[in-house]
């Protein structure tokens, strides 16, 4: 790994987002055949880009079922028990809806409404991904969304992962399409035959899902657009090389685009990390994505002191943060910039990808600043509440008249005077 002093300029921001034209250009074709041709265009794009050939869109019962079979029961009690977990944790982000009465009667609240329907992204193909099902389904369902839909590109024979069926019975989640990319985005934001729109869209993929929630944005909510997965460790001289090393590997392997970042005042810790980073990729079977992550996107940044540290991991505003020093917990309230914070050597950052409870769905390429993890928050909306009373009317009205002319909108101060005049 690199290592540098700080001179002033960090940064692992990077324009991943947007795409280059043939890019764009290919998901507005995309998206547009989707439109014009419903199911046909889902199953004819599908066969392109996946090369299945599908008889039916939606899982079955049967294939629900059939999934069990290759699950071991171990790995379905680690499924239950994350849920618990993540179950718990959001349960206690739900907020209730309020109202309060003033002494002349008016009546001011604010209504919690969960969404009625949401779609889910599950990345597929190549590998599956079940903790992300759990990270997205969970918190709305907490919500109270009524209806989840749920897509996922299928392998080479049509079929999604046993993993990926398995996590989502066990969530309850029974309306599953096994599509993919820019058109199963579409399909969720425009609706086809067999696939109903839904009201907001959540969950990670490739640049052209990315791309495809951008381009549908406004017809239907959507999480973010996020980007390559990125992680800072914070550490002073006591910290364990080897351990930073893993955390590093592990969000470098991720993508050749990830970041790994470790922030620290020791210049005899960043060359220890260094060393170790080289020896433990040695072994790791995803050994390429890593080792060109490590080249083009980690960093060590050498700091004078704890104090520039910090500065630094404020600037990077960065999705992971694992803080490794003689007193992290000290350390928290000086974060002002992280997706998730990491804390102690036993916080490793895969504790939070799939277990401990908060949400892995987090903000990335420097977002954090004023982004935060997917909650059940985004699974609700809020409507204000007024009720104002004759007495109100009568003592407030001339100042909202005043208001409304002072904007040039006669009508709305005649709709206050008219009340005043008691006609």
């Amino acid at each position: 790994m690199k290592i540098v002093a700080v001179d002033g300029t960090v940064s692992i921001k990077r324009d991943l987002d947007t795409g280059t034209d043939t890019q764009r250009q290919a998901v507005e074709e995309i998206i547009a055949q989707v439109r014009e041709q419903g199911d046909q265009a889902l199953f004819s794009l599908t066969k392109k880009f996946d090369g299945a050939e599908l008889q039916q869109l939606r899982v079955t019962e049967q294939e629900m079922q059939n999934a069990y079979k290759e699950i071991s029961d171990d790995i379905i009690s680690a499924i239950r028990q994350a849920i618990d977990n993540i179950r718990d944790f959001h349960e206690r982000q739900t907020r209730q809806s309020w109202m309060t009465t003033k002494e002349d009667g008016t009546i001011l609240g604010q209504k919690i409404t969960a969404l009625d329907s949401v779609g889910v992204y599950v990345p597929g193909g190549k590998a599956a991904y079940p903790s992300s099902i759990m990270m997205n389904v969970i918190p709305a369902q907490v919500a109270g969304v009524q209806r989840i839909a749920m897509v996922s590109p299928g392998q080479a024979d049509g079929c999604l992962p046993a993993s990926v069926l398995v996590t989502a019975s066990e969530l309850g989640v029974e309306e599953i399409y096994k599509i993919g990319g820019a058109q199963a985005v579409a399909a969720l934001a425009y609706g086809t035959e067999s696939v109903p729109a839904v009201d907001k869209i959540t969950g990670p993929g490739n640049i052209y899902v990315a791309l495809a929630k951008r381009a549908v944005f406004g017809k239907v909510d959507i999480d973010m657009i996020a980007g390559p997965s990125e992680i800072v460790v914070l550490a002073d001289e006591q910290a364990n090389p080897r351990y930073i090393a893993a955390d590093l590997l592990s969000q470098a392997e991720h993508d050749e685009q990830a970041s790994a970042v470790l922030v620290t005042a020791s210049q005899t810790l960043a060359e220890a990390v260094a060393a170790e980073v080289e020896k433990q990729l040695k072994t790791l079977p995803k050994k390429a994505i890593a080792e060109a992550s490590i080249r083009d996107y980690g960093v060590i940044y050498v700091a004078k002191d704890l104090v520039e540290a910090i500065d630094v991991v404020n600037e990077l505003a960065p999705e992971h943060l694992e803080i490794l020093t003689e007193d992290p917990m000290k350390l928290v309230g000086k974060i002002r910039h992280a997706g998730a914070i990491f804390v102690g050597p036993y916080s490793s950052e895969p504790v939070g990808d799939y277990f401990a409870g908060p949400n892995h769905v987090l903000p990335t390429n420097g977002t954090a600043r004023f982004s935060s993890p997917l909650n059940v928050d985004d699974f609700t909306k809020k409507t204000s509440i007024i009720s104002y009373s004759k007495e109100a009317i009568e003592q407030n009205g001339r100042q909202i008249s005043a208001l409304a002319r002072l904007e040039g909108l006669e009508a709305h101060a005649r709709a206050i005077d008219i009340r005043l005049e008691g006609k």
